[in-house]
């Protein structure tokens, strides 16, 4: 591997891998010289796609992220294959529209339930494993969470999802202040409108209203915000833990 960001030998556990952002980083990392185990949940016939163009220093496993219990055996099998574990990147994520205005509170309390399961608790019981592992063998490590947009301005229709992503952006800000001293730095990458599955249904219904709000002009891509994760990856943003980057085109400016 040439250039300023070089991966070689670095070890990562990336979550939802299959498609979107977290197929789009995978390349990344791998671009950059990392090994790389990544989750799927649905989506196998993309997670071998992802595995077989990429080759080598990539290896996809199942996971299942709202059942807790199966989280300390996903790092251990990527500490077993891997070697050891470097990054670990919390990108999984699940959205479903949750308005206030609903009728039922019981379906109200099962998405915030669904949601805080993936999009939060899993995100930090697996950092808390990774970061038992970077201690154990001495060597530091890095948290990146995927948070969003979301986490810092507010939903009208989706509530649980944004504020299971400013907890997440919390989280951060708690693993870098409180991890330090092991040598862990802890990041959040917050992107806009991206253009992935998740994102679909929004985009074809309302494309164009969608980048009338994007200063820049387009709608985001899975590459936008890839870029960044394989940055935050490398030693060179050590210094800036905490940090929470926003990805979207300028659409919301703190």
């Amino acid at each position: 591997m040439t250039g300023l960001l070089d991966l070689t030998g670095v070890r990562v556990l990336l979550t939802g891998g299959s498609q979107g952002i977290g197929a789009a980083s995978v390349r990344a990392l791998h671009k950059a010289g990392a090994s790389i185990i990544f989750t799927y949940r649905s989506r196998d016939d993309l997670a071998k796609s992802l595995c077989a163009e990429l080759g080598s220093r990539v290896e996809m496993t199942y996971a299942d992220l709202a059942n807790a219990a199966s989280l300390p055996a996903l790092v251990e099998t990527c500490v077993r294959s891997l070697g050891g574990l470097d990054v670990l990147v919390n990108n999984a994520g699940i959205f479903a529209e949750n308005p206030f205005t609903g009728d039922d509170l019981a379906l109200w309390r099962r998405g915030w339930q669904q949601t805080f399961a993936v999009n939060l608790f899993a995100a930090a019981d697996l950092a808390w494993l990774a970061m038992h592992e970077m201690r154990r063998a001495a060597t530091g490590g890095r948290i990146i969470n995927v948070a969003s947009r979301a986490g810092h301005r507010g939903e009208l229709t989706f509530a649980d999802y944004g504020a299971s992503k400013a907890a997440l952006i919390n989280l951060t800000k708690s693993i870098a202040r409180g991890c330090a001293r092991d040598g862990i730095v802890a990041f959040s990458v917050a992107p806009g409108f991206i253009a992935t599955e998740m994102a679909a249904d929004a985009i074809a219904e309302a494309g164009p209203e969608i980048t009338a709000e994007i200063p820049s002009g387009r709608i985001g891509l899975p590459s936008d915000v890839a870029g960044v994760i394989a940055f935050l990856a490398s030693p060179l943003a050590q210094y800036a833990t905490g940090t929470t980057i926003d990805v979207n085109g300028a659409s919301y400016v703190r």
